[in-house]
């Protein structure tokens, strides 16, 4: 085990975790994805953990920004968390991040966990974390190490939601045949020709709506509108990372009917939260809403990095 615990100890410094001068930008009335995953090490056992949460930033002071976390999980193995009494700070512009508090287990609050995320490396759309801390169970107390990305959601407008609450989002044509088949001839036939043929990384699979992530107040309404040339439905439910028979579960929160193409369907968001937008015909279809109240803008510093 000490030698496992070392092995982990060089990766994060090789992985450039404690020299790395990489700076965030970071504003107020911010929607943000952090999904990541690594391992949760005892004396005993090593298991594999997934985080998986959106969050919103809130208050400046100084060079400290806070943050919300509104919903998401964490993994054990097979063991999932939800998220319940988490709070969380940006830290020097953004080259830091603590997270802190209580996430819910079947058994009830019984799990804290303590985060502490060193920003890596960034991007235009995203930011590289690693994340070292504990996660405290009734039975056991776990050192994690994560290497994680956080993304950034589109900013809310608070003059536009006061004027309309809608978003128009647009199923793309060629996506019931992961964007590669523009012509129909016969669904089976196409679509299944069409996922044997490609790989995770095609560039042709990364969207499929013309958004795949949006942030929205509470109330606000989609309307999507399927420019397809096959009919769709989309529910909202949990991803189950890894599994290719069952890749997600429904929650029930969405449910549409079908929506045939040239066609659309309006969802009202009625309640805060992170939803997971999915059609259970073709699951490489998936859109991320992320709904939260807005608040008034404020930029946190001027950042360092000219890639911004």
């Amino acid at each position: 085990m000490k030698v496992v615990f070392t092995l982990l100890a060089l990766l994060v410094v090789s992985s450039g975790y404690f020299v790395n001068e990489s700076f965030a930008e970071i504003s107020e009335n911010q929607a943000f994805l952090l999904e990541g995953s690594g391992f949760a090490v005892t004396e005993e056992i090593i298991k594999i953990s997934e985080i998986d949460i959106g969050l919103s930033s809130q208050d400046q002071s100084r060079s400290t920004i806070n943050f919300l976390v509104e919903d998401g999980f964490i993994t054990l193995n097979d063991k999932e968390f939800l998220i319940s009494n988490l709070e969380g700070k940006f830290l020097r512009e953004g080259k830091y991040i603590r997270i802190n508090g209580e996430v819910e287990s079947s058994s009830g609050f019984d799990t804290s966990i303590s985060f502490f995320g060193r920003l890596v490396e960034e991007s235009k759309d995203a930011s590289v974390y690693g994340f070292t801390g504990r996660i405290t169970t009734s039975d056991e107390t776990y050192k994690i190490i994560y290497t994680t990305k956080l993304s950034t959601l589109s900013k809310i407008d608070t003059t536009i939601i006061e004027e309309s609450n809608d978003v128009t989002l647009y199923i793309l044509k060629g996506s019931f045949s992961q964007g590669i088949v523009d012509s129909y001839i016969g669904a089976g036939s196409v679509r299944d020709q069409t996922v044997s043929t490609q790989s995770s990384g095609d560039p042709f699979r990364l969207r499929y709506f013309s958004q795949d992530r949006i942030s929205v107040e509470p109330g606000s309404s989609i309307t999507i509108v399927n420019n397809d040339i096959v009919s769709h439905t989309v529910f909202s439910g949990k991803e189950n990372y890894g599994d290719r028979h069952d890749p997600f579960t429904a929650d029930g929160r969405i449910v549409t009917d079908t929506i045939e193409p040239g066609k659309s369907v309006v969802i009202t968001f009625d309640d805060a939260g992170f939803y997971r937008l999915y059609d259970p015909d073709y699951p490489w279809m998936k859109i991320i809403a992320y709904v939260f109240p807005a608040s008034d803008s404020l930029i946190l510093g001027e950042g360092q990095n000219s890639g911004n």
